[in-house]
C-alpha cells in the first residue's frame, strides 16, 4: 500500500497486471488536500492472497473484495471516494453495493463489472497469464507489448511494474480468482443489473480506443446508474496512464464536485 496527504480520503485500486505504485504520479497530486491509499489488490504487488474456495464467480469477487473492505474499515472508517481501473472497478462497484465502507462517489475507469463483454484478444492474453507472459519475453519486449509513457517516471514505474509482475512463481490464487470471473468464452462476471442500486455520484473514464472492455458498455452504465457522467478519452485500456492530462483534472474536479465538461477529449 502506497499511502500520503491529509483530508478526506480516497481509495486507488489497481487492474488486473498492476500494482499500487501504477497510482504514484495521481497520488502525489491528489495529496494536495485529501489521505490517498493506493492498495495492492488482494494476491497482486506485495498483497497475500486470503484463503477459501474459488470454484464460483461470486466467491471470486469476495476474495478481491472483503480484504479491501476489511482494511478499509480498519484505516479509514469515514467517507471514502473510491477509484479502480478495470478489475480495480468491479472491486469499487462492490463496495459502494456492499455498503460497510461508507463510499461517497465513485471513478470508474475501463471498469469490469458492467456488463458481459470482454474482447476475446483480452481474454486470451489473461488467460495466458500476465506474469508468464512477462517472464516469457522479459522487460525490453513486454514494454513494447504494453509501453509504459513516455516520460521518465513513466518510464521507471514501468520498470517496478514489471518487477512485481514478473515475480517468480506468478500469482496463482490471484490468477484463478480472475478466470473464475473472466472465462474464455461466455459472459464476463457482472452487476448490470445491480447498477441501480448505486446511488453515489460515478464518474466513468473509458477509452474510445479501448481493446479489452467496449466503450458501449460505458454507455450502458451511464444510462442505469442513477447519477453518472461519461469522459470518453482518446486511448486505450488504461486512458489514466496514457492520457493524465485529461483524466486527472477531470478526476479532481469531480472528486470536489466541481462543474466539469465530460462529455469528451
Amino acid at each position: 500500500m502506497l499511502e500520503g496527504g491529509e483530508g478526506p480520503p480516497v481509495v486507488l485500486l489497481h487492474g488486473r497486471g498492476h500494482a499500487a505504485p501504477m497510482w504514484f504520479s495521481y497520488l502525489t497530486v491528489l495529496a494536495r488536500g485529501r489521505r490517498v491509499l493506493a492498495l495492492d489488490l488482494p494476491g497482486f504487488g506485495l498483497s497475500s492472497p486470503p484463503e477459501g474456495a474459488l470454484r464460483t464467480a461470486e466467491e471470486a469477487v469476495r476474495f478481491f473484495t472483503e480484504p479491501v473492505e476489511e482494511l478499509l474499515q480498519a484505516l479509514a472508517p469515514g467517507p471514502v471516494a473510491v477509484v479502480g481501473h478495470s478489475l480495480g472497478g468491479l472491486v469499487a462497484v462492490e463496495l459502494a453495493r456492499r455498503g460497510k465502507v461508507p463510499v461517497e462517489r465513485l471513478v470508474l475507469i475501463d471498469s469490469m463489472g458492467l456488463g458481459p463483454e470482454m474482447t476475446p484478444l483480452a481474454r486470451g492474453f489473461f488467460r495466458a497469464g500476465p506474469e508468464r507472459v512477462a517472464r516469457t519475453l522479459g522487460p525490453r519486449l513486454f514494454d513494447r507489448l504494453l509501453p509504459p509513457p513516455e516520460t521518465p517516471l513513466g518510464r521507471r514505474l514501468g520498470a517496478l511494474g514489471y518487477e512485481l509482475l514478473a515475480v517468480p512463481g506468478g500469482r496463482p490464487r490471484a490468477a484463478q480468482a480472475f478466470n473464475t470471473l473472466v472465462p474464455l468464452v461466455g459472459g464476463v462476471f457482472h452487476r448490470r443489473e445491480q447498477l441501480a442500486s448505486v446511488r453515489q455520484p460515478v464518474l466513468l473514464v473509458w477509452g474510445e480506443n479501448e481493446d479489452t472492455l467496449p466503450v458501449s458498455l460505458a454507455v450502458e452504465a451511464a444510462k442505469r446508474l442513477p447519477e453518472a457522467r461519461l469522459l470518453r478519452v482518446v486511448a486505450g485500456h488504461s486512458p489514466h496512464l496514457e492520457r493524465p492530462e485529461v483524466v486527472l483534472p477531470a478526476l479532481k474536479a469531480f472528486l470536489d464536485d466541481s462543474p466539469e465538461r465530460t462529455s469528451g477529449a
